[in-house]
């Protein structure tokens, strides 16, 4: 079965290319020799991309493997311009990056609504010959060509925006934790890798206030080499501002599974042990204050951790309250 969901693209574009100046000389009836009078040539289309905040997916570019630019129309007498050639523009949700797939050079990313970033420039339209005379050449007979297309691969790939990141692996409840606490609804499953896609949610918080929170598939140890799932998700953690390390208590070695977890975003890239880091052991109402205070012991140093319950809602505010206090001194921090 396809998935509706789609984050990786591989497009051939082409821009436009510019039109040609004229070499038009004007002759009238009473002046067979009136000059130079050719027009320049239009610019050829851009390749753009623009933010689209209805859009989730590159779902609509799945199967759109080449794009070209309208080519710009030569110059003609009199001084006309020719007609700029018309741009292709490509919606796209915000989150999206985009590289030129043969060199990897980056091109640009796309976060605002209505955002455009060029990704295949047009030719700039020739000259015409009436910006070459001078007293010394006063009918010359030359226009400039118009500049050639820019032609391309490249690769525009969603990376998920979202405040919170909900890190773990596959069973540990995050997608019950999103459907408790927002409105979202992830298929659940008491089985490994239910979740395929990332799912996101809008938590509501106290007065009228929330937040983004990203249910990410499952992580399994050597995902960072491509097993599992892989690569495929975990770009998606890179846009949180948080991330909610989620281990369930039904693992008994908490810590060495959080280790691992981190583990797997460092080999992955670096940058993401800088970022803000919560743990939440999942399930806990399976275990009573005993067993918990038993499992407390062996929890990782240097992160906070709460237990919670998305089953019977055990410290489910207590877990909202930490992540808007961190969001609020990450935007602090920021000013």
């Amino acid at each position: 079965m396809s998935s509706n969901f789609v984050d990786y693209v591989k497009i051939m574009v082409r821009s436009g290319k510019g039109g040609a100046g004229s070499a038009h000389l004007l002759r009238v009836k009473y002046n067979a020799k009136a000059g130079p009078d050719g027009g320049d040539g239009g610019r050829g289309g851009h390749v753009v991309l623009r933010g689209n905040a209805q859009r989730w997916t590159l779902l609509h570019l799945k199967y759109t493997k080449h794009v070209f630019a309208e080519d710009g129309q030569a110059g003609g007498e009199n001084l006309r311009t020719g007609r700029m050639g018309r741009d292709e523009v490509l919606e796209v949700p915000l989150g999206c990056v985009c590289r030129d797939a043969e060199s990897g050079e980056w091109l640009g990313e796309v976060t605002e609504d209505g955002q455009e970033l060029i990704i295949a420039r047009g030719g700039r339209g020739g000259l015409g010959n009436d910006h070459f005379k001078s007293a010394t050449n006063q009918t010359p007979r030359y226009a400039q060509p118009g500049e050639p297309a820019e032609e391309r691969w490249v690769v525009i790939e969603l990376k998920v925006l979202a405040d919170v990141g909900l890190v773990g692996f596959p069973n540990a409840g995050k997608s019950t934790l999103l459907s408790a606490i927002s409105a979202a609804r992830p298929e659940i499953a008491d089985y490994p890798f239910t979740t395929m896609t990332p799912n996101l949610g809008i938590v509501k918080y106290r007065d009228e206030r929330s937040f983004c929170v990203a249910d990410i598939p499952g992580i399994i140890e050597g995902a960072s080499e491509g097993k599992g799932l892989g690569l495929r998700f975990l770009r998606h953690i890179e846009r949180n501002s948080i991330l909610l390390f989620m281990v369930s208590c039904e693992q008994l070695e908490v810590e060495r599974e959080y280790r691992v977890l981190l583990g797997e975003l460092e080999k992955y890239n670096p940058e993401l042990l800088d970022k803000r880091r919560l743990l939440a052991v999942s399930k806990c109402d399976l275990m009573d204050e005993a067993m918990q205070e038993q499992l407390r012991a062996h929890l990782p140093d240097g992160v906070e951790a709460l237990f919670i319950s998305a089953v019977s809602g055990q410290n489910i505010q207590q877990l909202k309250d930490k992540i808007y206090q961190y969001l609020t001194e990450d935007d602090s921090d920021a000013q």
